[in-house]
């Protein structure tokens, strides 16, 4: 058995509305604008941890539907699974862990969001097949690698 690093895993929700507006949180820890989101603890299952880290983040029940798409952050050895999900119960809200949370078009989101977090939406929002993608913290990677985005402000880009 080798001490070699060990991957984590995340996952998230795209929530959205009857208007095609998405829910996002804003994390107390950093500001930044997210979809809800976190890391899945040991013994739970996949969708019992996307609705615990939903209901800690939003203070809303979800109903998980389909899985949009699979993230890897290479330099944190994160892997997040994004969801597209509905709200079943509650009015979102500021938590413990999020100063706020809006309703955005996705036109806010590729505006106000760092671009890793911004592609998920928009893959969830589509309608193909779950998307597969790596990223380095700030750039999604290409076929060619990470690329920098000339169409965000460097200020918006960020981690998970």
């Amino acid at each position: 058995m080798t001490n070699a690093p060990r991957h984590s895993v995340s996952v998230a929700a795209v929530i959205t509305d009857d208007h095609g507006r998405v829910l996002v949180t804003q994390r107390r820890d950093n500001g930044k604008w997210e979809p809800p989101g976190g890391i899945l603890e040991l013994e739970e299952t996949i969708e019992d941890g996307l609705r615990r880290e939903v209901r800690e983040e939003t203070g809303v029940e979800i109903n998980p539907g389909r899985l949009t798409g699979v993230y890897k952050n290479t330099k944190l050895g994160v892997v997040a699974l994004v969801f597209r999900t509905t709200i079943s119960h509650g009015v979102p809200g500021p938590t413990d862990e999020t100063q706020a949370c809006e309703w955005w078009t996705p036109e806010q989101v590729t505006e106000h969001m760092a671009e890793t977090f911004a592609i998920r939406i928009h893959d969830a929002l589509s309608k193909g097949r779950p998307a597969v993608r790596a990223h380095d913290g700030t750039h999604i990677a290409t076929s060619s690698g990470f690329v920098e985005s000339r169409s965000r402000p460097r200020a918006a880009q960020s981690g998970r």
